[in-house]
């Protein structure tokens, strides 16, 4: 049994999230916690949230034992791309792209 949260449209780039991710990745929810916590990353602010709210799933819908959690499984797919324009010289514009991401976080209980 493994309890999941989403993160759907997350305005910031999945190779950012994926750095971070793979910091905690097969790690207990504690540890991985502390690690998010001390990761000075704009990434680890969603995750923080993220792992937060799986570890509360698992609590509170699957009656798992927090002590005995760890990520089984992580990891970010990219959303939609916003597209923008930049005016450059000679009338010209350059195009900026707005990356966005979809995170997945799974915990288990450790036999």
């Amino acid at each position: 049994m493994e309890a999941k949260a989403y993160l759907k449209y997350a305005r910031i780039s999945p190779r950012k999230v994926k750095i971070v991710l793979d910091l905690i990745r097969g790690k207990d929810a504690a540890t991985a916690m502390a690690i998010l916590k001390n990761t000075p990353k704009s990434a680890s602010e969603y995750l923080i949230k993220l792992l937060g709210s799986a570890i509360a799933n698992a609590e509170n819908n699957f009656n798992m034992d927090v002590s005995k959690l760890y990520v089984s499984e992580c990891f970010v797919c990219p959303g939609p791309t916003l597209k923008r324009i930049m005016p450059r010289a000679k009338g010209s514009a350059d195009r900026i792209l707005k990356r966005t991401s979809h995170v997945t976080i799974a915990v288990k209980e450790r036999d």
